[in-house]
């Protein structure tokens, strides 16, 4: 087996071993070599202690050396180099209380997470596999280096790498391996929010988000993110559904493309359903004002989670308009747009397909068409660039003072007003028409004090 390795990761291999140290590109990116998958980090494991890297290359960075890490500067390409390492007890399911370096390249790699990323290689040698990494990817199957307790003691993180892995590469989780999992789940309460985060994503965006039901399966969930497990508790005795508000969830994850936003939004869309769930005299559910508590929801979550605001604040949004039908016509649509945001109302037509894809079949191909005629109107808009927001009014606060108004709740009322003209009537947007004196007292200034 020959894996193609970079240049500059070659260079930094052939210099440690002309300086008599082993050296191997390692864990992930042989896996995803061998995978035929471009690798996005070229790690390096040697036998050197760090300080030894560091006097062999000219531009290093110490971004663990405690743990035996050291960045090797290739250009502007960075690359870690981590000496062989065996790890001491762990006391906080993340981090081993000492460190000592190995000298042997085997005990370094017994500490790894799964057998697929125990691998090594150098051009040398080929392939180091003494656990079977080559035999788990051929049968597609995540399993453990040696005891699975063991690795999750470890690192608590590595059961959510595991459905992850699952996820990415459409395995299955070996049974000792599962196991461990639904004994151990509970220890992910000691990661942090922000490494369960990365993870959660790097599911979500795979190509089978579908796995979020084995997270639930294995008690994962019951951890990480309990609002799933109601949802996965609910039923929906509605024509409109054929599955409870979990399997709702994940079929709808599965209809919608690898955006991070996206696939955020149809995993929390009805996170507010089983709270406002009614069953009425003829045992029908209905969920009314789920959409506003979700929104609320999804905020809160994402803030648990250590997400950056940007991401809460549009998920949270897309979440609250996510149930919305638009009748669809020009004026009905601007204003949509405008009470959307111009920049999350296009992905409105995702969701609402991914969420319909969800639903029973009952009138499905009505909801479908409604979809497909408010997005032509809305392309419409687009292509005639309807002014859907104040920024594009033609008249603005400037023009107001120059006629004496004095910058107040007052203007902000008046440009709403005329902003509400122009969404009516797109036509109507330019100076002449806003400014003119008589409609701007009648019509723009009434009430307004």
């Amino acid at each position: 087996m020959k894996i193609e390795i970079p240049k500059n990761a070659k260079m930094i291999l052939d210099t440690m071993h002309q300086a008599g140290y082993e050296a191997y590109i390692v864990g992930g990116c042989v896996r995803d070599a061998i995978l035929g998958k471009e690798p996005s980090d070229w790690d390096i494991t040697t036998n050197a202690l760090p300080a030894q890297v560091k006097e062999l290359f000219r531009r290093t960075i110490d971004t663990g050396i405690e743990h035996g890490t050291v960045t090797v500067m290739a250009g502007k390409e960075g690359y870690e180099v981590t000496t062989y390492r065996i790890d001491g007890k762990y006391e906080d399911s993340r981090h081993p209380s000492e460190v000592t370096f190995t000298r042997n390249l085997v005990e370094d790699m017994k500490r790894r997470d799964f057998t697929i990323n125990a691998m090594a290689y150098n051009e040398e040698e080929g392939l180091v596999d003494k656990f079977g990494g080559i035999e788990d990817l051929n049968d597609h199957i995540i399993r453990c280096v040696g005891e699975p307790k063991e690795r999750f003691s470890e690192d608590a993180l590595r059961i959510m790498r595991a459905v992850r892995f699952a996820a990415q590469l459409d395995y299955d989780i070996e049974e000792k391996t599962v196991a461990a999992i639904k004994e151990l789940a509970p220890t992910l309460k000691k990661i942090s929010a922000e490494r369960i985060q990365t993870e959660l994503v790097k599911l979500l965006t795979s190509d089978h988000p579908e796995k979020m039901e084995l997270l639930y399966e294995l008690g994962i969930t019951a951890v990480v993110l309990p609002e799933f497990d109601r949802c996965m508790e609910t039923d929906q005795n509605n024509i409109h559904h054929m599955y409870n508000v979990g399997m709702h969830t994940i079929v709808a994850l599965t209809n919608v493309r690898k955006d991070k936003l996206l696939r955020l939004t149809m995993l929390m869309h009805d996170f507010g359903k089983p709270a406002t769930m009614k069953i009425d005299e003829e045992g029908i559910s209905h969920f009314k004002g789920h959409a506003a508590l979700g929104s609320n929801m999804a905020k809160d979550i994402l803030k648990r989670l250590k997400f950056d605001r940007d991401t809460m604040d549009r998920v949270s949004n897309l979440v609250k308009y996510h149930d919305d039908r638009y009748e669809p016509s020009p004026a009905v649509i601007r204003r949509a747009i405008n009470r959307v945001g111009e920049e999350d109302f296009p992905l409105l037509f995702e969701i609402r397909y991914a969420d319909t894809m969800a639903q029973s079949t009952y009138m499905r191909q009505e909801k479908l068409d409604l979809i497909e005629q408010t997005r032509q109107v809305y392309q419409e808009i687009v292509d005639r660039n309807d002014c859907v927001s104040l920024k594009n009014l033609a008249v603005n606060g400037k023009d107001l003072i120059s006629l004496g108004i004095k910058p107040s709740k007052q203007m902000g009322d008046i440009l709403k007003a005329m902003l509400e003209d122009v969404l009516e009537d797109p036509a109507r947007n330019t100076k002449d028409y806003l400014l003119e004196p008589e409609r701007l007292r009648k019509k723009y200034m009434t009430d307004q004090t």
